[in-house]
């Protein structure tokens, strides 16, 4: 008999613990919360399926090389912790650690990446600069030459990067924290976050009231609807980030690509489908369609750094919500004006390689009543004290 990956179970009326999200993030929350603080009393309520929102709809690329020491610091901790993920949930979440190019096309990208390199470098990190002729050795298919618009001028080298199967590691996360007695409640909606003489007591679901003692919110592009709930109203802004899929075709990418100039970034599966991505809308809203006018963008651009991509067919379009902040960094945080929620969003176009990060620490922040080192700087607050994480410069498409 096969055994099911994660149950099924009726709804309790009172938890420890209540995480508004199904995604990587939550899912991982969950799995440290058990796994690392002993709380097991914990449903993931999402109110799709698990993977529904950006875990699914992302396209899976995985780096550390930020701008800042403190973005830096936390993706080269999920790194580390993607890198020892599949032992640890016992699954192949097939993470192929190719190699990750950043591409610069002028003057002012170029010094931007050297910045990067160094402030890298400083800090530990892989990541060095390439010419056009060492980048030509690597990806032999790249026009180097000087046609193109944006003729390339060099690249941020990212040996650790790479990419990973996006629905394996929301599926072992799943798996791991309902062995450990978390409850996962799929087509659960919250509709009210229950709010007594300041402290954040339960939440109303369309499957009834749910008792607690903390909420997490964890819930990518509608971090402010959530944050609504209990009229806390933080910097998010929504837009889409479209993308789309291949054909199969035999394997020649064997690194990931990136341009922020052009907007836009790909890689290969080991199904040899190219995984195509683009920057975020420009206008704030939250369709889940994909455009005609993302496919004509996208293939314009793509096709000056790949001309041998003239004739690829395209298999599938998609898009995912994106909440931004201000300066490119993520809000992990308590709610100091609401006792007992925490909120977890602000990710824009590079959360789910945050994801084992991300969890872990907000586990700890939430078993322990203190903010882990490590997410200090993510605070809500730090838009109103003028400390900004400014981490547009490494957002890539995002900016």
């Amino acid at each position: 008999m096969t055994q099911r990956m994660w149950q099924n179970h009726d709804l309790k009326k009172n938890y420890e613990v209540v995480i508004i999200g199904g995604g990587a993030h939550g899912l991982a929350t969950a799995f440290y919360l058990a796994k690392n603080h002993g709380i097991t009393d914990v449903a993931v309520l999402e109110q799709k399926f698990i993977g529904y929102g950006g875990s699914g709809r992302n396209t899976a690329i995985l780096r550390s090389n930020y701008r800042t020491e403190e973005g830096i610091k936390f993706y080269d901790q999920s790194l580390d912790l993607y890198e020892n993920l599949a032992g640890e949930l016992d699954f192949n979440l097939m993470f192929s650690q190719q190699g990750h190019f950043t591409l610069g096309h002028s003057t002012a990208s170029i010094s931007g990446l050297v910045t990067r390199a160094e402030n890298n470098k400083a800090l530990g990190i892989d990541s060095f600069m390439l010419d056009p002729k060492e980048i030509k050795k690597m990806l032999p298919e790249i026009d180097i030459t000087d046609h193109p618009r944006f003729p390339v001028h060099g690249a941020l080298y990212h040996p650790p990067g790479g990419i990973i199967r996006h629905d394996a590691v929301v599926w072992a996360y799943a798996r791991g924290a309902d062995r450990k007695g978390v409850q996962i409640h799929q087509m659960t909606e919250v509709q009210d976050i229950l709010v007594e003489n300041g402290k954040a007591t339960g939440v109303v679901t369309n499957r009834g009231t749910i008792n607690c003692n903390t909420v997490i919110s964890v819930v990518a592009g509608w971090s402010s609807e959530v944050c609504k709930k209990v009229n806390v109203k933080l910097p998010f802004v929504t837009h889409p980030l479209q993308a789309l899929v291949t054909q199969s075709y035999k394997p020649w990418l064997h690194h990931v690509v990136v341009s922020g100039t052009l907007h836009i970034y790909l890689s290969q599966t080991d199904r040899g489908e190219l995984v195509c991505g683009n920057g975020i809308d420009t206008y704030p809203h939250y369709g889940m369609r994909s455009t005609l006018g993302f496919l004509e963008s996208y293939s314009a651009h793509v096709l000056e750094l790949f001309p041998v991509l003239h004739n690829v067919a395209v298999q599938r379009q998609w898009a995912g919500l994106c909440d931004m902040t201000p300066d490119y960094s993520p809000i992990i945080s308590p709610i100091d004006e609401i006792d007992g929620f925490y909120v977890n969003g602000g990710w824009g176009t590079y959360g789910f390689k945050a994801s084992p990060a991300s969890g872990y620490n907000t586990a700890q922040m939430v078993a322990n009543g203190k903010t882990p080192e490590m997410i200090e700087p993510f605070r809500y607050n730090r838009f109103a004290e003028n400390r900004l994480v400014g981490e547009k410069a490494a957002a890539s498409v995002g900016s």
